[in-house]
């Protein structure tokens, strides 16, 4: 049975629930078996029953169905008899100056990928998608079809790589040479997650790029591999950036906080001679000097004037100061 009931642009509204927006449902045949040797069919925030239609046309198994609803699902591939079954995420062009999470920075495309079938299934509208469909004429078959998605996915991951580089030398820039005390403790946190965050997706997609670029693979395949290689080791370079920065803002920190402590001990050692010779004062009102000597007072002035200046020196002959 082939599924023959896909109308192009056709649009459902659906309530969102919890924050009362609207998706917009959109199946898409692309390619079809006549022209192409394959279908192509792409699906924009499906709900279960057209999964379940789907699924009963192109014998799909109900787990792998039930995960394209899992909107935090890790990326990974699952090769059964009759297909394949792959979740990329990519990275969302939204950007949130807080954003930590997988859902927050990545969006999940599945795929179910047969000799004969090709289905793309998203929550939201994926532009990467509009490059491999210009050339869908050109590819004989779903080999390259899945390489040429999963280079577009690899590639959404290439600008924000560049982006995080420049935070990153902004945040060096705010610790090594600028005086202002900024908060920036907080945004250092947040880029150390993001980068961790992409760093796994990654890391996660490997089984995907190895299987694609397997027998069956090459020059094209190879390039995505080369993609693929790149980007991870963009982002542990990344990676290892912002855990070093984030050591040096500590140490910067706590060299500061020593600083203080010694500039405070410096002046308590300054005030501890006076403040004997003060409670010594305090002690015997009876016998103060300049109760019999019209000079004792200023004498003791002069006295505690000379102790000051001496330990002056002898801090700057140590090198404390």
């Amino acid at each position: 049975m082939r599924y023959d009931l896909i109308i192009e642009n056709r649009f459902r509204i659906q309530n969102y629930t919890r924050r009362r927006t609207f998706r917009k449902i959109m199946t898409i045949q692309i390619c079809n078996k006549e022209e192409h040797g394959y279908d192509w069919i792409d699906i924009n925030s499906p709900d279960d029953g057209e999964l379940q239609e789907i699924a009963a046309a192109y014998g799909l198994h109900p787990a792998l169905v039930h995960d394209c609803l899992q909107p935090g699902h890790l990326p990974k591939y699952e090769s059964l008899e009759e297909y394949a079954f792959i979740i990329f995420r990519v990275y969302t062009d939204q950007e949130f100056l807080e954003a930590d999470t997988v859902q927050e920075l990545t969006n999940k495309v599945a795929i179910f990928y047969s000799a004969s079938f090709f289905i793309t299934i998203h929550r939201y509208p994926q532009p990467l998608l509009e490059p491999v469909i210009k050339r869908a004429s050109m590819l004989k078959n779903t080999h390259q079809l899945l390489n040429g998605v999963a280079r577009a996915c690899l590639a959404t991951y290439d600008e924000p790589s560049n982006n995080l580089a420049r935070s990153i030398d902004y945040y060096e820039e705010q610790v090594f040479l600028s005086n202002r005390n900024k908060p920036i403790l907080k945004g250092l946190y947040y880029l150390r997650r993001r980068i961790d965050l992409l760093k796994r997706m990654l890391m996660l997609s490997r089984d995907i790029i190895e299987n694609i670029d397997d027998h069956q693979g090459n020059v094209n395949t190879r390039d995505t591999r080369d993609l693929y290689v790149r980007l991870t080791t963009i982002y542990e370079s990344l990676n290892d950036n912002i855990n070093q920065l984030l050591n040096t803002y500590f140490s910067t920190a706590s060299q500061r906080t020593n600083e203080t402590m010694r500039v405070l001990t410096i002046f308590s050692v300054f005030f501890m001679p006076l403040t004997f010779i003060v409670g010594i004062y305090g002690m015997n009102f009876k016998y103060m000097p300049e109760l019999q000597y019209p000079w004792g007072y200023p004498g003791v002035l002069l006295l505690m004037a000379v102790i000051t200046v001496a330990i002056y020196y002898w801090f700057r002959r140590k090198r404390w100061l």
